[in-house]
């Protein structure tokens, strides 16, 4: 059904996760899927399944991004007439993507879930079809094509880590898979700021999170659908979360190893086997589920991602308010090859004697040995340096 529609992406390689795992490490590269994510699979096998007077009717869909696009796509492709809710603050891109696959944009509420809520209005109101973003069968059978995909690339998988928000990706992935191979293991992957289902999975039934955060949009749901949990409760072996320190150091890994675009949603299984790379049976499949990410976004969180990584190094220290004192400290910091991204200064502090300036100064390093190196050239040449 999705021949000539979702692309097979590609497997690739990753010499530096593989050094780290111990075992092969691969990277099914679903953010070179159209659209930029895994969801036209899902949404074009749930479109392609309604009834002529479904079709008719038109489909309604609500999405910040990923869901979104895929849903405009698969109408478009069916020539189905598709109305997408979007949050007000949804990314310009994202909604001019959106607008561009054929969809009719609709901008409501603040968060998903007024955004949901008014698509599930306007679906009563019209009759137009509800196309759910993961809690449906049709929806969870698209979406494990990636999974049939994975087996036919990598025959001798070994483990399979894949992101999880609502459960739609991962429950197709493990129905597939585990029916062919049944023992290839399927761990998923939580924000742990936004991680439902470990409480569900203890509770068996689904188990709604207040607010949940993260900087991956993508996985960013606060309850798992009805439908994916039964799945991912009887064949996804095991569920983990990664913090957003995790989340940003995969982001970045992704793009100057392997030169892949992914959004944090999308990098979640490489985040994990970075927490714990001595813990996954080779080989492995990484799922880069998106690659949708907002480049506002991407600037901050690859920012984030350095710091982590120890690539950013922020400070304070004192220095006597005089001629030269400023050209002194970047001399030594010349002598140990950190580049200053930005300087400022502060004289106004009462805590400060009167010839004294305090200097915040943020530096790019080559990492955390290169880090402590700075600080300690700094503490040599007699500054008294804070974090």
């Amino acid at each position: 059904m999705l021949s000539g529609v979702a692309r097979t992406t590609a497997l690739e390689g990753s010499r530096h996760l593989s050094r780290l795992v111990g075992a092969p490490v691969h990277l099914k590269c679903e953010n070179l899927q159209r659209t930029g994510s895994f969801k036209i699979r899902g949404a074009y096998v749930r479109i392609a399944a309604l009834s002529e007077q479904e079709r008719a009717a038109g489909v309604v869909a609500a999405s910040a991004g990923n869901h979104a696009q895929g849903v405009a796509l698969a109408a478009s492709l069916l020539g189905v007439r598709s109305t997408v809710f979007m949050p007000q603050g949804a990314p310009l891109p994202k909604v001019a993507a959106t607008r561009d696959y054929g969809a009719e944009v609709r901008l409501h509420g603040q968060v998903v879930d007024e955004t949901l809520s008014a698509a599930r209005e306007y679906a009563r109101r019209t009759g137009a079809v509800f196309i759910h973003p993961f809690d449906h069968p049709d929806i969870i059978a698209g979406q494990g094509t990636v999974g049939l995909e994975i087996l036919e690339q990598c025959p001798e998988v070994g483990t399979i880590v894949v992101g999880i928000g609502g459960g739609g990706l991962a429950a197709g992935i493990a129905v597939a898979v585990k029916a062919l191979r049944p023992d290839v293991r399927i761990v998923g992957v939580q924000a742990a700021g936004a991680a439902a289902y470990p409480p569900s999975l203890a509770a068996g039934h689904p188990v709604p999170v207040e607010a949940p955060v993260t900087m991956a949009d993508g996985i960013r749901v606060g309850c798992p659908g009805v439908v994916p949990f039964r799945i991912v409760a009887d064949l996804v072996d095991e569920v983990r979360t990664v913090s957003e320190d995790d989340l940003s150091s995969a982001l970045l890994l992704c793009l100057e190893r392997a030169k892949l675009v992914v959004e944090p949603a999308g990098a979640s299984p490489v985040a994990a086997l970075l927490a714990d790379p001595g813990s996954f049976r080779g080989p492995v499949v990484a799922v880069l589920s998106g690659g949708n990410v907002d480049p506002v976004l991407l600037q901050a969180v690859l920012r984030h991602g350095m710091a982590a990584a120890g690539r950013y190094l922020s400070l304070r220290l004192r220095l006597t308010d005089r001629p030269g004192a400023l050209a002194a400290l970047l001399e030594v910091l010349t002598q140990v090859d950190a580049n200053v991204l930005d300087i400022s200064h502060v004289r106004t502090d009462p805590r400060l004697a009167l010839t004294e300036a305090e200097v915040e100064l943020h530096l790019e390093t080559k990492g955390p040995g290169h880090c402590a190196e700075v600080g300690a050239a700094l503490r040599d040449a007699g500054y008294l340096v804070t974090t």
